[in-house]
C-alpha cells in the first residue's frame, strides 16, 4: 500500500508539472473546458496515471525492480563467491609453485654436490689406478732386472765352469782328479755327520 502511495504522488507531482509547465498562450479559450487541448491531454494523462495505479503497475514494477535487485545481488554474491575461491586457488597454486621451487632448488643442489663427490671420487679412483699400474710397471722393471742380473750370473757361471773344465781338464791328471774326488766325497761326509 506504501509503495502505491509514493507512485501516485509521484504521477500527481508530474501531472502537474505538465500542467503549469504548458504555457496559457498556446491554448485557445479557458484551461478547463474541453475546446482547450492542453486540458485535454492533461487529463488523458492523469486518467492513465490512475489506470496505472489503478491496475497496481508501479507495484508490479517495483516488484520486477525488486526481483531484478536481488538476482543481481545474488549473481554479486556469486561472484564475490567464486573470487575468493580464485583467491583461495591462486594462494594454494603459489604455496605449490613456492614448494615445487624449492623442492627443484634441493634436488639441483644434491645432484650438484653427488656429482662433484662422484668427479672427487674419479681423480682418487685415477690417481690410485695410476699408483698401482707405475706399481706394476717398477716391479716389472725390478723383476726383469732381477732375471737378467739371474741370466748373466748363471751365464757367468756356466762360462766360468766351462773355463775351469777346460783348465782343469788341460792340468789336470787322472790321479789328481781321482785325488780331488774323494776328497771332496770325504769333506761332504764330515759335514753330515
Amino acid at each position: 500500500m506504501g509503495e502505491s502511495m509514493i507512485a501516485l504522488r509521484t504521477m500527481s507531482l508530474t501531472g502537474l508539472a505538465a500542467l503549469g509547465a504548458t504555457p496559457a498562450a498556446a491554448a485557445s479559450g479557458p484551461f478547463f473546458s474541453l475546446g482547450n487541448t492542453n486540458f485535454v491531454v492533461s487529463l488523458a494523462f492523469l486518467l492513465f496515471l490512475g489506470v496505472l495505479v489503478y491496475f497496481k503497475v508501479p507495484g508490479m514494477i517495483s516488484g520486477l525492480l525488486d526481483k531484478r535487485a536481488d538476482g543481481i545481488r545474488a549473481d554479486l554474491d556469486e561472484a564475490r563467491a567464486l573470487r575468493d575461491e580464485a583467491h583461495k586457488i591462486l594462494a594454494e597454486y603459489e604455496r605449490r609453485q613456492k614448494d615445487v621451487q624449492a623442492s627443484a632448488d634441493r634436488i639441483v643442489a644434491r645432484a650438484r654436490d653427488e656429482a662433484q663427490a662422484a668427479a672427487e671420487q674419479a681423480k682418487a679412483d685415477i690417481a690410485a689406478s695410476a699408483k698401482r699400474r707405475l706399481q706394476s710397471a717398477e716391479d716389472q722393471i725390478l723383476a726383469a732386472e732381477a732375471s737378467a742380473v739371474q741370466a748373466i750370473r748363471d751365464r757367468a757361471v756356466s762360462v766360468a765352469i766351462a773355463a775351469a773344465g777346460q783348465v782343469l781338464s788341460s792340468q789336470m791328471t787322472k790321479a789328481e782328479g781321482n785325488r780331488l774326488i774323494d776328497d771332496a766325497i770325504d769333506h761332504v761326509g764330515n759335514r753330515l755327520n
